[in-house]
């Protein structure tokens, strides 16, 4: 049987926008006006008040937040894609949030459902996964991680220095199938 190289792909930031869907929530909630250039390389707590962001992660550790988020622009059509070429399986930090775990495996089963549920792994320290490549928003998961890292462009990481990133699922299918070409030795 020949090798399959294994791509983990985050969710939040990555194939479901978290992102947008907080930056609406603080607007329409608590009246921030915050610009793109005012969140470039910040986290909504470094801008919030801290009441609004302990009032943000209790939402979150409610959990159905995840089931109401947008995909990311590209994403279903670039994991279908290389899904031909890699072993795909979505790999997200939802012990973060326990209560989370029910809302994302249906988000997922609904926008997703060509990703085997076998394919699906919640999980928290992320240098446990077996892949070759982990396509994450945060470098905190490459630390430890014994594959290769792809950081996924979001304004929170703009200022982390890491080299590959990739700015959209446009440039993420590029430099995977690029990477896809090398053989990559099994185990």
């Amino acid at each position: 049987m020949e090798y399959r190289p294994r791509l983990a792909v985050d969710m939040d930031e990555v194939i479901a926008d978290a992102f947008s869907a907080q930056w609406n929530w603080y607007r329409t909630r608590h009246g921030y006006d915050w610009t793109a250039d005012m969140l470039h390389g910040r986290h909504f707590a470094d801008l919030a008040d801290p009441a609004h962001v302990v009032m943000m992660e209790d939402l979150l550790h409610q959990g159905e937040f995840f089931r109401t988020l947008d995909v990311m622009p590209g994403a279903r059509d670039a994991l279908r894609h290389l899904g031909s070429r890699f072993d795909v399986f979505i790999t997200t930090a939802a012990m973060e949030y326990p209560a989370s775990c029910a809302a994302k495996f249906a988000w997922l089963r609904e926008h997703f459902p060509f990703i085997s549920p076998l394919n699906i792994v919640f999980c928290g320290d992320k240098s446990i996964l077996a892949a070759d490549f982990l396509v994450d928003d945060n470098v905190r998961h490459f630390r430890r991680f014994k594959g290769q890292g792809v950081l996924f462009d979001a304004p929170h990481n703009r200022t982390v220095d890491w080299t590959p990133r990739v700015r959209g699922w446009d440039e993420a299918v590029a430099f995977l199938e690029r990477q896809g070409e090398r053989p990559i030795p099994p185990g």
